[in-house]
């Protein structure tokens, strides 16, 4: 038998659910902002914060605890390990002169800055294909970065565009997480190959998005500007 709310009970189980995790947002982003704490400590406070809540829904348990740390030992030693291997690599490139190299031949190129920023955004689409985000920023950012700052990029608006192209490695085949996200909660009747088509549409957004904030750089500019001044 199907219940009936009232609209009082609506809005009570309405805030019930939003308030809770805005608020924790708010804690996190709100001091940030505001210069109250630096992004390490506010994740801090984040973590306090989803412990208070968790306890008052009565989820705080030894499982939640052994869970969560368990989880985040997986992840930490994960990029620990990006880290070091993206470190070590930058690293034996930059000293061997790879950097120079693709610096001298990107700004060596007869072509306008934005071919060129257009050739560094279609190395890391490619690359987020078939590598990790973290280990992408590790390679990428100590070659292309001096070639931005070269260009007399926006340093702000160029850190945006690579983090944003980078979402979209996260829905391209073959080996964006999404994906197996997807293939996660999917019927079993929908094939890796029918994700893969529907993800189309959704890569084909996100390189729009992308396009619009090299075209219009007061899109990310603004905000910060506002303010930080």
């Amino acid at each position: 038998e199907e219940r009936t709310y009232t609209t009082g009970q609506k809005v009570a189980m309405t805030l019930k659910s939003f308030v809770p995790p805005f608020s924790l947002i708010l804690i996190v982003m709100g001091t940030i902002l505001a210069g109250v704490a630096t992004p390490t400590e506010a994740a801090a406070l984040g973590c306090i914060g989803a412990m208070v809540l968790a306890f008052f829904n009565k989820k705080f348990n030894w499982e939640v605890i052994k869970a969560a740390c368990d989880s985040t030992l997986r992840t930490t030693s994960m990029i620990m390990l990006l880290f070091i291997g993206g470190k070590l690599f930058s690293v034996v490139f930059l000293s061997m002169g790879g950097g120079d190299v693709v610096a001298d031949l990107l700004l060596g190129m007869d072509v306008s800055e934005y071919v060129v920023l257009a050739i560094m955004m279609a190395v890391v689409f490619m690359m987020g294909m078939f590598i990790d985000w973290a280990a992408i920023l590790l390679v990428v950012v100590p070659i292309f970065t001096p070639i931005a700052m070269d260009l007399d990029f926006n340093p702000l608006w160029f850190a945006m565009l690579v983090c944003v192209n980078l979402q979209t490695s996260f829905l391209t085949p073959p080996f964006g997480y999404a994906l197996f996200y997807f293939k996660g909660v999917a019927p079993p009747e929908y094939t890796m190959g029918d994700i893969y088509r529907g993800i189309l549409p959704f890569v084909i957004i996100q390189v729009i998005g992308l396009a619009m904030l090299i075209s219009f750089p007061e899109i990310i500019t603004w905000l910060p500007s506002v303010f930080f001044g």
